[in-house]
């Protein structure tokens, strides 16, 4: 059952498939995180402490936890008036984020360019063209995780844990802004020609090359999806 966009009050499944060892709070947590990180429930939803206690049959003890983690991370807000929401995408929530990822990730492909094994290659490549299927079949769930895996195998190479602990750390706002790029037959296939040149590149050692490609690869997809939101509205100025 989807989220009801307007109140959250459908929320009975939140705790499917969670392992038990945790505490309820983190569930609660990792349930709610994954439902506005997929866009389950969309900016401006209200996110009612009790309704969702009473819907899942818990104390509002744990939901008050996840919550207020929610709301360090910034996927939560909350105003006198509507308690808490989910927040809003401001416009520079984007350039900041894709301005980070951009020094992080084109630095993190240099590096993999430079420090991988010939043979760490064949499973990049297999991402590839399993990604063109989907492409193909129009399979877009499917490209989420594809894409997500292409680009966590590329920098896994860089043998940098603290860079890729660095990029592991916005992989939450990154798959947002992932979704809206890849709803978009034609951003979802210029990015896997992109992740083709990448692989090509890394064959070759071209370490300033797949920097490049990588960087002007963020920058499009930082254009798109602040075409894209100011479109449809969904983006708010100021910080």
């Amino acid at each position: 059952m989807p989220f009801d966009r307007k109140d959250v009050a459908s929320i009975s499944y939140m705790l499917d498939s969670i392992p038990r060892g945790r505490s309820l709070g983190e569930q609660v947590y990792e349930r709610l995180k994954q439902a506005v990180v997929k866009g389950d429930i969309e900016p401006g939803a209200r996110v009612v402490e009790s309704v969702i206690g009473e819907s899942l049959g818990i104390s509002r003890t744990p939901v008050r936890e996840a919550i207020h983690k929610l709301e360090k991370e910034g996927l939560l807000a909350r105003s006198p008036s509507k308690g808490f929401f989910v927040a809003d995408l401001k416009r520079s929530d984007i350039e900041e984020t894709f301005g980070i990822r951009t020094v992080l990730e084109s630095y993190a492909a240099r590096l993999a360019a430079v420090h991988h094994r010939a043979n760490e290659l064949a499973p990049l490549a297999e991402k590839v063209e399993l990604y063109q299927e989907c492409l193909d079949r129009g399979d877009r769930e499917a490209l989420l995780g594809i894409n997500t895996q292409f680009h966590e195998m590329l920098y896994g190479l860089s043998r940098s844990p603290k860079l890729i602990k660095m990029i592991n750390d916005l992989k939450d706002q990154i798959y947002r802004f992932r979704r809206v790029i890849l709803n978009r037959d034609d951003m979802a296939k210029i990015s896997n020609e992109d992740h083709r040149l990448m692989l090509e590149l890394m064959r070759q050692r071209d370490a300033d090359g797949v920097e490049r490609v990588v960087r002007e690869h963020l920058l499009k997809g930082k254009d798109f999806v602040l075409v894209e939101f100011d479109r449809k509205g969904m983006v708010k100025e100021g910080a």
